[in-house]
């Protein structure tokens, strides 16, 4: 069997299964679809969720070598109050959303950066979206948002 917990949720698969993208796995198996299939090579990001705690595109990563993670998706973000996590508010203040379909990714993204390196640079932060691509916004808007949640996390 190959273990995983999935938002906190331990989830168990046949190891037969081993070689199946945890997209496949959280998209058709979970139901979650926040995990988006952009361009199933790695390439674009949109399906970027946080493998204890690093952000990993699930379309290139097999079942096989998460055994045994934590796997945090963006349903898994929202508190169960349904209080927006800081960044995905500051997503929304920042108009950091066009269409939407890179969000999750650069959503999760943000959350292991500032996790790990509560102030980064400008550099760093575009280091760390190096991965994600976005069509819609030029970035700009992305990078405000992660900065004011960078501002409200820190107050906390």
């Amino acid at each position: 069997m190959i273990n995983i917990e999935v938002n906190g949720i331990l989830q168990s698969f046949s190891a037969e299964r081993e070689k199946e993208s945890l997209l496949t796995i959280l998209r058709e198996d979970l139901a979650l679809h926040g995990t988006k299939n952009g361009c199933g090579i790695g390439a674009c990001g949109a399906c970027t969720v946080l493998v204890d705690g690093v952000p990993r595109r699930s379309c290139v990563t097999k079942l096989a070598k998460v055994d045994g993670c934590q796997i945090l998706t963006i349903e898994g973000l929202e508190q169960a109050d349904g209080t927006l996590h800081p960044v995905q508010q500051a997503f929304m203040d920042a108009g950091a959303v066009q269409c939407g379909f890179c969000t999750p990714g650069m959503i999760l993204t943000a959350v292991a950066l500032l996790e790990t390196n509560p102030q980064p640079t400008d550099q760093e932060l575009r280091r760390a979206f190096r991965h994600n691509l976005c069509r819609c916004t030029g970035y700009e808007q992305i990078f405000e948002a992660v900065r004011l949640a960078q501002k409200r996390m820190v107050k906390k």
